[in-house]
């Protein structure tokens, strides 16, 4: 019998690279980029190395791990889980993973990495509460979730500012450049 329950999302997770140790760590190593800074959260840390484990060369989606669905997808040298519990809809479950990563890809251009994740994590922790709440799943959509997640336009932040970046204000400017570097040059400066 599926779950009625709204609170569909126990998890979403983003794992940076490399998510699996280097081959010439020695075994239970916290040393190496990208392992759990906090190895004192026992129980957290288990299920993430466990999880790891199981998707490391695993070719699907979804696995059953510590009787909860875990589904996943891999960008570059990140990993992205939403996980849940074991009678949750495994589509619904789909389509949220699936709008966090396209999501990230529109809101990131494209360029979905543990460097540009790092830098934009606002934007990234904004996706994850637009696409998840407490839990309750309010949003797949990933043009709606960018919509209300992306940065001001540029020409808003021009009119704050008084500088015009405009392609035609950029070009007056490069003109007044070349005209006072003109001016240097006659003058001998």
């Amino acid at each position: 019998m599926a779950s009625l329950s709204l609170f569909a999302v126990q998890a979403i997770l983003i794992i940076y690279s490399p998510p699996h140790p280097p081959t010439s760590t020695p075994a239970h190593s916290t040393s190496y980029p990208g392992a759990n800074p906090y190895p004192t959260l026992k129980d957290q840390k288990a299920f993430e190395k466990g999880l790891l484990e199981k998707t490391a060369k695993s070719t699907q989606d979804i696995i059953l791990y510590d009787n909860r669905i875990v589904l996943f997808k891999t960008e570059s040298d990140i990993q992205m889980f939403v996980v849940g519990s074991a009678e949750e809809n495994e589509i619904l479950l789909y389509n949220v993973v699936l709008a966090l990563r396209d999501s990230l890809n529109i809101l990131l251009k494209n360029s979905v990495d543990k460097r540009t994740i790092i830098e934009n994590y606002d934007l990234v922790s904004l996706a994850i509460d637009e696409i998840c709440d407490d839990g309750i799943i309010l949003e797949t959509d990933p043009v709606i979730i960018n919509s209300r997640v992306s940065k001001p336009p540029a020409q808003d932040i021009t009119n704050v500012r008084g500088i015009d970046l405009s392609e035609q204000g950029l070009l007056n400017a490069w003109d007044v450049v070349k005209r006072e570097a003109q001016n240097r040059l006659r003058q001998g400066l």
